[in-house]
């Protein structure tokens, strides 16, 4: 097993090295001068296996959606590798990307702002069949379409309303449809349910996993709710100001999480069972994110970790290395199984 906890290479379908991605802050009006930086992903590396869903998870600002977009490509990145089967697309022209286009799509987190307003659900849903020139007949267009209304279960009789007169939901449920019209291998879900009703959550959810199921889908899952990515997610790494802190199968990652800052998100999951809840120990980070233009030194979780000693953790940078049980962490001091039961018992149940 690779240091990205991907498995056999042959399997991979994206492969991403050291990637980073940071933003120049300038100042002045005419004569524009680099002031400094937001690092908003500096030096991820991870792999996708065709089929899986792989999770995304941690706080605001954390470089969770800068990921997804240099993935698909929508940003290019400062630095760093990008594979999608074994090909390198990190720094492809507009024209050598859009055929991978097809192959790659993204659902966006606001389902009011990413469909045009003044195009017809129908035109939005087909747009991607016109941008690829896939099916020029309009009559045809129309029925797969409808076609598609129908999986994501939406009525193909609206094909001419407006997405103002959908619900969230329902507009989320276009956006979907849009993503797998080209019948792509890699869908990247930016965040897809965190706009929408917890009841609607679950219809968006189940709808992903019947798709991915009859389509042979491959997900990237981005979302900040640790209960969500557990019921989809095969794999989940954890993110924190721009790095990879832990990264794990989802049954290990909520079993024994190795790195405190995961530890201290799971220890934050509502706890449904009483007797549980009464035995869990709450970790409490205190401080605040630090700014991504000036980051810690070294691990940049020191600032707020319990568990950081002077002299180590704020001098030298922690390898994504494999600790105990398997699971992937970039941490001098893991958390051991007696701080595991106290502070994630239901982890332990």
């Amino acid at each position: 097993m690779s240091a990205t906890n991907g498995g056999p290479a042959d399997n991979h379908l994206i492969e991403v090295r050291d990637l980073v991605m940071h933003f120049p802050l300038t100042k002045g009006i005419i004569f524009r001068k680099q002031i400094g930086a937001v690092q908003a992903v500096d030096g991820v590396s991870f792999d996708v296996i065709e089929g899986e869903t792989l999770g995304i998870v941690g706080e605001s600002g954390c470089g969770k959606s800068t990921t997804a977009r240099l993935i698909t490509r929508l940003l290019e990145p400062t630095s760093g590798e990008i594979h999608y089967k074994g090909d390198d697309i990190s720094h492809l022209s507009r024209a050598e990307l859009k055929p991978l286009r097809r192959d790659m799509q993204m659902i966006f987190q606001d389902p009011y702002s990413s469909l045009n307003p003044r195009k017809t659900v129908g035109s939005i849903i087909g747009e991607p069949f016109v941008i690829h020139d896939v099916e020029r007949d309009e009559g045809k267009r129309k029925n797969r379409v409808q076609e598609l209304m129908d999986t994501v279960g939406l009525n193909p009789e609206h094909y001419n309303r407006f997405p103002h007169e959908f619900s969230g939901g329902q507009r989320q449920r276009i956006g979907v449809a849009r993503a797998i019209a080209l019948k792509p291998k890699l869908v990247v879900a930016d965040e897809p349910v965190s706009a929408l009703d917890v009841s609607i959550q679950a219809q968006v959810i189940n709808l992903l996993e019947e798709l991915q199921s009859e389509l042979g889908l491959t997900i990237i899952f981005i979302a900040h709710d640790l209960s969500v990515v557990r019921h989809v997610c095969d794999r989940i790494a954890v993110m924190y100001l721009g790095k990879i802190v832990e990264l794990a199968d989802a049954d290990a990652l909520f079993q024994h999480p190795r790195h405190p800052y995961t530890g201290a998100l799971l220890s934050a999951v509502p706890v449904p069972d009483p007797r549980l809840a009464k035995g869990k120990q709450r970790q409490v980070l205190g401080g605040d994110v630090p700014s991504p233009t000036n980051p810690p030194p070294a691990c940049r979780f020191h600032t707020r970790c319990p568990k950081a000693r002077d002299g180590v953790c704020n001098v030298e940078e922690p390898l994504l290395e494999v600790k105990e049980g398997g699971n992937l962490a970039a941490c001098h001091f893991p958390l051991t199984n007696e701080e595991i039961a106290r502070r994630v018992p239901t982890a332990a149940a």
